[in-house]
């Protein structure tokens, strides 16, 4: 089995860890325009844009938008995701009995 070189990728919220593995590439949407990171890429500083980052070329998380460190094959990537839709609560007969009474 051939050796595929990897880098470590962590994706974060403010909020939560949204993704850390190991991989071998990644597509990004920058300020200055698209590009992929391979293992042992030159260290770098970047903006990201709102698009999808693309993991392995099999995997996205989309983002609104995000700030990147790449450096000693080590990738942080800061972002702030884009809504997920959360299912609304459906209510019950009493709650919808109470709801009738008082706008009456």
């Amino acid at each position: 089995m051939a050796y595929k070189p990897t880098f470590k990728l962590s994706i974060m919220t403010p909020e939560a860890l949204l993704y850390q593995n190991d991989v071998e590439s990644i597509f990004l949407t920058g300020d200055t325009g698209e590009y992929e990171l391979l293992p042992y890429h030159y260290p770098i500083l970047g903006i990201l844009t709102k698009s999808n980052i693309i993991i392995n070329w099999r995997e996205a998380v989309p983002i609104k938008f995000g700030l990147i460190k790449f450096f000693a094959n080590d990738c942080v990537i800061l972002v702030e995701e884009l809504e997920r839709i959360r299912p609304q609560k459906v209510k019950k007969e009493e709650d919808i009995a109470v709801d009738t009474d008082s706008k009456v």
